[in-house]
Protein backbone atom coordinates (compact mmCIF):
# COMPACT_ATOMS: atom_id res chain seq x y z
CA UNK A 1 0.00 0.00 0.00
CA UNK A 2 1.10 3.50 -0.53
CA UNK A 3 2.38 5.50 2.14
CA UNK A 4 -0.01 8.65 3.21
CA UNK A 5 -0.05 11.52 5.74
CA UNK A 6 -0.33 10.23 9.36
CA UNK A 7 1.28 6.72 8.54
CA UNK A 8 3.93 5.43 10.65
CA UNK A 9 7.09 5.54 8.67
CA UNK A 10 8.27 2.23 7.69
CA UNK A 11 11.67 1.93 10.37
CA UNK A 12 14.52 -0.06 8.96
CA UNK A 13 18.36 -0.20 9.21
CA UNK A 14 20.93 0.51 6.68
CA UNK A 15 24.42 1.60 6.41
CA UNK A 16 25.26 5.91 5.91
CA UNK A 17 28.21 7.76 6.13
CA UNK A 18 28.04 7.77 9.45
CA UNK A 19 28.01 3.94 10.34
CA UNK A 20 24.69 1.36 10.43
CA UNK A 21 21.33 3.63 11.74
CA UNK A 22 18.14 1.94 13.02
CA UNK A 23 15.72 4.60 11.39
CA UNK A 24 13.12 5.42 14.14
CA UNK A 25 16.01 4.83 16.55
CA UNK A 26 18.18 7.78 15.01
CA UNK A 27 14.94 10.27 15.07
CA UNK A 28 14.43 9.61 18.52
CA UNK A 29 12.36 13.03 19.89
CA UNK A 30 13.01 14.71 17.26
CA UNK A 31 11.54 15.57 13.69
CA UNK A 32 13.54 14.04 10.43
CA UNK A 33 13.74 15.09 7.28
CA UNK A 34 14.33 12.22 4.81
CA UNK A 35 15.45 13.80 1.26
CA UNK A 36 16.23 10.88 -1.49
CA UNK A 37 17.92 11.14 -4.77
CA UNK A 38 18.71 9.44 -7.99
CA UNK A 39 22.61 8.87 -7.93
CA UNK A 40 25.73 10.21 -6.48
CA UNK A 41 27.93 12.61 -8.62
CA UNK A 42 24.70 14.17 -10.34
CA UNK A 43 24.21 17.95 -11.01
CA UNK A 44 20.91 18.53 -9.45
CA UNK A 45 21.24 16.47 -6.31
CA UNK A 46 24.90 18.16 -5.67
CA UNK A 47 23.10 21.65 -5.39
CA UNK A 48 20.09 20.02 -3.30
CA UNK A 49 22.51 18.74 -0.96
CA UNK A 50 24.23 21.71 -0.79
CA UNK A 51 21.42 23.40 -0.34
CA UNK A 52 20.63 20.96 3.22
CA UNK A 53 24.10 21.72 4.14
CA UNK A 54 24.00 25.08 4.20
CA UNK A 55 20.21 24.98 6.60
CA UNK A 56 21.57 22.52 8.64
CA UNK A 57 21.59 24.79 11.32
CA UNK A 58 18.22 26.02 11.12
CA UNK A 59 16.63 22.47 11.16
CA UNK A 60 18.46 22.07 14.07
CA UNK A 61 17.08 24.98 15.94
CA UNK A 62 13.73 23.65 14.89
CA UNK A 63 14.43 20.23 16.95
CA UNK A 64 14.61 18.66 13.41
CA UNK A 65 17.47 16.12 12.27
CA UNK A 66 18.04 15.81 8.64
CA UNK A 67 19.43 12.91 6.30
CA UNK A 68 19.87 11.79 2.87
CA UNK A 69 19.53 9.05 0.89
CA UNK A 70 21.15 7.97 -2.60
CA UNK A 71 21.15 5.25 -4.44
CA UNK A 72 25.02 4.12 -4.03
CA UNK A 73 27.08 2.58 -1.53
CA UNK A 74 28.77 4.32 1.19
CA UNK A 75 32.06 4.49 -0.39
CA UNK A 76 30.89 6.43 -3.09
CA UNK A 77 28.81 8.72 -0.96
CA UNK A 78 32.10 9.48 0.62
CA UNK A 79 34.20 10.67 -2.21
CA UNK A 80 31.14 12.81 -3.23
CA UNK A 81 30.14 14.34 0.10
CA UNK A 82 33.50 16.58 -0.96
CA UNK A 83 31.84 17.87 -4.05
CA UNK A 84 29.29 18.68 -1.61
CA UNK A 85 31.07 20.29 1.34
CA UNK A 86 33.11 22.36 -1.97
CA UNK A 87 30.28 23.44 -3.54
CA UNK A 88 28.16 24.05 -0.21
CA UNK A 89 31.44 26.16 1.26
CA UNK A 90 30.36 24.46 4.38
CA UNK A 91 30.51 20.93 5.89
CA UNK A 92 27.89 18.29 5.43
CA UNK A 93 27.30 17.77 8.86
CA UNK A 94 24.23 14.89 8.53
CA UNK A 95 24.34 11.35 7.29
CA UNK A 96 23.53 9.88 3.50
CA UNK A 97 22.19 6.63 3.50
CA UNK A 98 23.45 3.73 1.34
CA UNK A 99 20.27 2.29 -0.59
CA UNK A 100 21.89 0.58 -3.66
CA UNK A 101 19.81 -2.54 -2.63
CA UNK A 102 16.86 0.13 -3.29
CA UNK A 103 15.76 -1.39 0.13
CA UNK A 104 14.46 2.15 1.61
CA UNK A 105 13.24 3.73 -2.12
CA UNK A 106 10.88 0.29 -1.84
CA UNK A 107 10.14 0.77 1.40
CA UNK A 108 8.48 3.79 0.50
CA UNK A 109 7.31 3.56 -2.52
CA UNK A 110 9.83 5.76 -3.98
CA UNK A 111 9.52 4.20 -7.33
CA UNK A 112 7.37 2.58 -10.02
CA UNK A 113 8.21 -1.26 -10.00
CA UNK A 114 9.36 -1.58 -13.11
CA UNK A 115 12.55 0.55 -12.02
CA UNK A 116 13.87 -2.01 -9.47
CA UNK A 117 16.87 -2.91 -11.41
CA UNK A 118 19.19 -4.86 -9.85
CA UNK A 119 23.17 -3.65 -12.03
CA UNK A 120 23.81 -0.91 -14.49
CA UNK A 121 21.17 1.16 -14.08
CA UNK A 122 21.34 4.81 -14.42
CA UNK A 123 19.88 7.99 -12.88
CA UNK A 124 17.19 7.93 -15.61
CA UNK A 125 16.26 4.58 -14.04
CA UNK A 126 15.69 6.00 -10.77
CA UNK A 127 14.11 9.34 -11.77
CA UNK A 128 11.32 9.01 -9.66
CA UNK A 129 14.25 9.35 -5.98
CA UNK A 130 13.58 12.78 -5.31
CA UNK A 131 10.69 12.34 -2.74
CA UNK A 132 11.04 14.29 0.99
CA UNK A 133 9.72 13.01 3.86
CA UNK A 134 9.16 15.04 6.78
CA UNK A 135 8.25 12.74 10.17
CA UNK A 136 7.14 13.46 13.53
CA UNK A 137 8.87 12.38 17.01
CA UNK A 138 5.74 10.44 16.97
CA UNK A 139 7.53 8.67 14.23
CA UNK A 140 4.19 9.27 11.68
CA UNK A 141 4.90 10.92 8.35
CA UNK A 142 3.65 14.84 7.90
CA UNK A 143 4.56 15.75 4.56
CA UNK A 144 5.62 14.10 1.39
CA UNK A 145 7.09 15.76 -1.75
CA UNK A 146 8.12 14.13 -5.09
CA UNK A 147 9.88 16.51 -7.26
CA UNK A 148 10.67 15.43 -11.06
CA UNK A 149 14.50 14.64 -12.13
CA UNK A 150 14.70 17.72 -13.77
CA UNK A 151 13.73 20.02 -11.09
CA UNK A 152 15.66 20.81 -8.22
CA UNK A 153 14.02 21.18 -4.47
CA UNK A 154 13.28 24.59 -2.62
CA UNK A 155 14.63 23.65 0.91
CA UNK A 156 13.51 27.12 2.09
CA UNK A 157 10.02 25.38 1.23
CA UNK A 158 10.87 22.52 3.37
CA UNK A 159 12.18 24.98 6.41
CA UNK A 160 8.42 26.84 6.11
CA UNK A 161 6.53 23.85 5.93
CA UNK A 162 8.14 22.81 9.01
CA UNK A 163 7.17 25.38 10.76
CA UNK A 164 4.14 25.69 9.94
CA UNK A 165 3.73 22.28 11.08
CA UNK A 166 5.01 22.59 14.42
CA UNK A 167 3.44 26.14 14.78
CA UNK A 168 -0.01 24.75 13.83
CA UNK A 169 0.23 21.91 16.94
CA UNK A 170 -0.09 25.27 19.49
CA UNK A 171 -3.82 25.64 18.82
CA UNK A 172 -6.77 24.67 16.78
CA UNK A 173 -4.51 26.66 13.50
CA UNK A 174 -3.68 26.59 9.97
CA UNK A 175 -1.52 28.56 7.70
CA UNK A 176 -2.83 30.30 4.46
CA UNK A 177 -1.30 29.75 1.01
CA UNK A 178 2.18 31.29 0.56
CA UNK A 179 2.22 31.81 4.56
CA UNK A 180 5.34 32.85 6.18
CA UNK A 181 6.43 32.85 9.50
CA UNK A 182 5.25 35.55 11.84
CA UNK A 183 2.11 36.24 9.23
CA UNK A 184 -1.27 35.86 10.54
CA UNK A 185 -2.70 31.97 10.59
CA UNK A 186 -6.66 30.69 10.04
CA UNK A 187 -8.59 29.47 13.17
CA UNK A 188 -9.44 25.77 12.72
CA UNK A 189 -13.62 25.61 11.90
CA UNK A 190 -13.92 23.61 15.23
CA UNK A 191 -13.37 27.07 17.09
CA UNK A 192 -16.23 29.60 16.92
CA UNK A 193 -15.67 33.28 16.32
CA UNK A 194 -16.63 34.50 19.39
CA UNK A 195 -14.24 31.51 21.22
CA UNK A 196 -11.67 32.46 18.86
CA UNK A 197 -11.61 36.11 20.10
CA UNK A 198 -11.56 34.72 23.81
CA UNK A 199 -8.58 32.71 23.21
CA UNK A 200 -6.15 34.81 20.89
CA UNK A 201 -7.73 38.09 20.93
CA UNK A 202 -8.46 40.42 17.34
CA UNK A 203 -10.23 38.27 14.96
CA UNK A 204 -10.02 39.17 11.30
CA UNK A 205 -13.15 37.59 9.89
CA UNK A 206 -13.03 37.36 6.19
CA UNK A 207 -15.78 34.87 5.64
CA UNK A 208 -17.37 33.25 8.72
CA UNK A 209 -15.16 30.48 8.03
CA UNK A 210 -12.33 31.96 6.70
CA UNK A 211 -10.80 34.00 10.17
CA UNK A 212 -7.39 34.97 10.63
CA UNK A 213 -5.33 35.68 14.13
CA UNK A 214 -1.76 36.57 14.96
CA UNK A 215 -0.15 33.82 16.55
CA UNK A 216 1.97 34.15 19.78
CA UNK A 217 5.23 33.63 18.95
Amino acid sequence: MALRINDIAPNFTADTTEGQIDFHDWIGDSYAVLFSHPKDFTPVCTTEFAAAARLSGEFAKRNAKIIGLSVDPVEEHLKWKADIETYAGCDASFPIIADDGLKVAKLYDMLPAEAYLPDGRTPNDSATVRTTFIINPDKKIELMLIYPMTVGRNFDEILRVLDAIQGNKTGPFATPANWRPGEDVIVGLSVSTEDARAQFGEVEEIFPYLRKVKRAS
